[in-house]
């Protein structure tokens, strides 16, 4: 059994389950792309989920999101914290170098790629994987806290006081992310984790949501609905925003 990553403390080793996780999720198109790029998996029996993005415009985006999933898929259930972690990492490392050998074969400067994140539960404690600006957001008493930091150029530019942070929602650089896995060689995965507490409310989205709902809304839906409520009404309502990207979402609910 590997050792974690040097910058990653272990999530506890245990074969207890502890508290029940439940998860309803969401997709759909858009209103303007007739196309669904996005891919998400919910896969209770291990306490793996995730959201994969296929980045538009570029060759066979939802190509690249589902070979994500279905790589998660064959995902075996843990029989540790970092060995469950350092699993998902290997085989989003595995993702990245077959779409960086398809990217090669086709035309010179061809990319096929897609935005990660995924959200591991073990021993009551999670793990957030990513790359891009796909999300996950963490409900906790009343209170949204982003677990995820985007992999992007507004991200960049915000962080840098270029433009402030209200600012970041619809920029016209929105759609451009620094991270990808398919984007080159060696891919580079963020990761935070902490415990989970009985009441919690994760959010996985693709940024179809975020770019059409704003954090407070998120917020107030989480906050007054149940999940499947929620998730319909998060849905609903970027609809109504018109989406103009695809829109995915998995919700995942800590309960004693």
């Amino acid at each position: 059994m590997r050792a974690p990553p040097a910058d990653v403390t272990p999530i506890p080793q245990s074969r207890r389950h502890g508290l029940g996780l439940r998860s309803v999720a969401r997709t759909h198109a858009g209103t303007v792309r007739t196309l669904n790029e996005d891919r998400y998996i919910e896969r209770p029996d291990v306490r793996l989920w995730a959201v994969a993005d296929g980045m538009g415009g570029h060759e066979a985006g939802d190509v690249a999101a589902a070979l994500i999933v279905e790589t998660l898929a064959e995902v075996a259930a843990p029989t540790s914290g970092y060995g469950f972690l350092n699993g998902v990492c290997d085989r989003l490392q595995a993702v990245n170098r077959e779409l960086v050998e398809r990217a090669a074969a086709l035309a010179y400067g061809s990319l096929i790629g897609s935005t990660v994140v995924a959200l591991l539960a073990y021993d009551d404690h999670y793990a957030c994987v990513w790359a891009g600006d796909s999300r996950i957001y963490l409900l906790r008493d009343g209170a949204l806290e982003r677990l995820t930091r985007d992999h992007s150029v507004v991200q960049e530019m915000v962080d840098s006081g270029v433009i402030r942070a209200e600012e970041a929602q619809g920029h016209s650089r929105s759609n451009i992310v620094t991270r990808a896995v398919g984007a080159g060689e060696p891919l580079e995965l963020d990761v935070r984790h902490a415990a989970i507490l009985p009441g919690d409310v994760f959010l996985l989205c693709s940024d179809g949501l975020t770019g059409a709902v704003s954090d407070e809304e998120i917020r107030r839906i989480l906050a007054a609905m149940p999940l499947e409520r929620a998730a319909d009404g998060l849905l609903a309502l970027s609809l109504d925003r018109g989406a103009r990207d695809n829109v995915t979402l998995v919700l995942v609910a800590a309960e004693a």
